[in-house]
């Protein structure tokens, strides 16, 4: 796996860090684990055991519904917007197939974007700007806002 991290975010370049994940069921594991690890420095204010949640749901949907003939991987990417988190996760599956799902109480899947709806601020979907679907979620009141200058 292969990670980046930006030690000094300024408002020129919000990305925080970057995670590129094998599109393998232990990658869920290793992205929770290294993102919080990652975002530690930063002391968000905002909850990272949920963060770390949606992130979970997140890479799971990835890897289970991205689909190349080629090599792949699940990019992580996050960002500070103003006192917002942003998350995002790419994978080269098709953006029309991300659906919000309602569920029966017995089946064993499709809880995963419900989760995301619950307890992000918002959340997106679409192409992804690496070819294939993103989906992004945003953790509201993050950081305190930064006060003008």
């Amino acid at each position: 796996m292969a990670y980046a991290i930006d030690r000094h975010p300024c408002e020129g370049s919000p990305r925080l860090g970057s995670m590129l994940l094998e599109p393998t069921p232990e990658s869920v594991s290793r992205a929770r684990r290294w993102f919080r690890k990652l975002i530690t420095p930063y002391q968000p204010a905002c909850s990272v055991d949920d963060c770390v949640l949606l992130i979970s749901e997140l890479v799971t949907n990835a890897i289970l519904y991205g689909r190349s003939d080629e090599e792949w991987v699940v990019r992580v990417d996050w960002f500070r917007e103003g006192a917002s988190l942003r998350v995002e996760v790419h994978n080269p599956g098709f953006p029309t197939s991300v659906r919000l799902r309602r569920p029966d109480a017995d089946d064993a899947h499709g809880r995963g974007l419900l989760l995301v709806d619950s307890i992000a601020a918002s959340w997106h979907s679409g192409p992804s700007r690496f070819g294939g679907t993103v989906v992004s979620f945003e953790l509201a009141d993050a950081w305190p806002a930064r006060r003008p200058s």
